[in-house]
Parts: structure tokens; C-alpha cells; sequence
């Protein structure tokens, strides 16, 4: 595993905590070409705040953390 690949998993590990609280879940997928795949589960599914958790909390933080992060998308693919 890439160093990139581990500092996104433990800044996502940081994450889970606050999203599992309102009931929900991420999971962290893929990182290509700058780009983090996760999957939202529980509560984040079909949540009308999920645009927002996804780009002003995940990405916000993930590009914070990891200079590498220029962007988060969402896998729908279950």
C-alpha cells in the first residue's frame, strides 16, 4: 500500500466517527489520478445533506491532509 493510500485511509478513519453518529458510514474505495473513490452506507444513502458531507467535510479535509487529494467522488455502485 502507497503511503498516499494510507495517510487517505487514516484521514477517512478520522471521519468515520462523525458520520457513524448520525447513522451512517464511508468507505474509502480507490485513489486515481488524484481522485478518492468512497461509499456512503446507512443513514448517508438518499441523505439530502450527502453533497455537502461529501465535499465540505470529506474532500475539505482529505485535500487538506494529503496535498496528493484534488477531489473526492462518490462510488454508487453497490
Amino acid at each position: 500500500m502507497s503511503d498516499v493510500v494510507e495517510r487517505i485511509e487514516y484521514t477517512i478513519n478520522k471521519i468515520k466517527p462523525y458520520i457513524q453518529r448520525d447513522g451512517g458510514n464511508v468507505e474509502f474505495v480507490k485513489f486515481e489520478n488524484g481522485i478518492v473513490t468512497v461509499r456512503m452506507h446507512g443513514a448517508c444513502v438518499g441523505c439530502p445533506n450527502l453533497n455537502f458531507t461529501l465535499t465540505e467535510g470529506i474532500e475539505a479535509l482529505l485535500m487538506d491532509e494529503v496535498p496528493e487529494v484534488k477531489g473526492v467522488v462518490l462510488d454508487n455502485s453497490q
